[in-house]
């Protein structure tokens, strides 16, 4: 049947047959490679950790994905089909210059100061007067892990990619990732008892950040998410509260234990 076989003799359809045999394996090394190629791409810093949000953003619902003017009160019933990226919609720019609802953030006494941005994974941004770029926990991040059991941060000089793992903390057996808000190269770390959880410097000289909740966005926003938790960890036939004397509780995980954290963290912070 091949050549170079003792008593091989060239017939036609000998010639037929390894001219199908050779372009069957022309086309799978050009798919291999391909693959290869593909896989080299995506395996860069930041590369798969956009691949891996991309799926992520896709299995949310479509309360978790209202768009931030539906949060604020300027549109109804709008929902994100962008993975929460406003630098790449075209409609954002012209929703962002009307007028939205007053906002308030009195409610169950969390705080969200004004002179930051806010991401969906409970985490927020402060710009600083060098160019750098604070990293913390939303107060109702802090109350969903209260003290965790353990956090891992990134080493001083690793790179952090918007909507991947910023870092890690477990508590009660489950470990919980938090997203990274932004892009940026990690210059110091602080932690659970410190102010901030990560300081960058960002990839780029002027960083893009309106992929971030600001100003209105963030108050319909916290009031979506206190409705989902409430959700998330009301015992069926039961009425659980979160608050105490109106103020949400500083330690959530040790004030309902029988909850499935494991189910709440991944929601709540949008890392299943």
């Amino acid at each position: 049947m091949f050549p170079f076989v003792d008593g091989f003799h060239w017939t036609f359809g000998h010639v037929l047959f390894l001219s199908i045999f050779g372009i069957v394996l022309a086309v799978i090394a050009v798919t291999l490679l391909v693959s290869l190629r593909r896989t080299a791409r995506e395996s860069k810093p930041g590369k798969a950790e956009a691949v891996r949000w991309k799926s992520e953003f896709h299995d949310l619902t479509d309360d978790e994905r209202r768009c931030r003017h539906d949060l604020a009160g300027r549109v109804d019933h709008r929902h994100c089909h962008n993975e929460f990226d406003c630098r790449q919609c075209e409609t954002h720019p012209k929703l962002a210059s009307v007028t939205a609802a007053e906002f308030d953030f009195s409610t169950y006494g969390l705080d969200y100061p004004m002179d930051r941005f806010y991401h969906r994974g409970q985490t927020w941004v402060k710009r600083e007067s060098d160019g750098t770029l604070t990293v913390g926990l939303t107060d109702l991040g802090k109350r969903l892990l209260g003290q965790p059991d353990r956090v891992n941060l990134p080493n001083t000089g690793d790179k952090v990619f918007a909507n991947g793992r910023g870092w890690t903390a477990s508590r009660g057996g489950v470990e919980v990732r938090i997203l990274a808000p932004v892009d940026g190269e990690v210059i110091a770390t602080g932690g659970p008892d410190s102010e901030f959880y990560l300081r960058v410097k960002p990839l780029e000289t002027n960083p893009n950040l309106a992929h971030l909740l600001r100003g209105q966005e963030v108050s319909g926003w916290v009031r979506a998410q206190l409705e989902q938790l409430q959700i998330l960890v009301t015992p069926a036939g039961s009425t659980a509260s979160l608050a105490d004397g109106g103020v949400l509780m500083e330690d959530l995980p040790k004030a309902q234990p029988e909850a499935n954290w494991d189910k709440v963290y991944g929601e709540m912070f949008m890392a299943p």
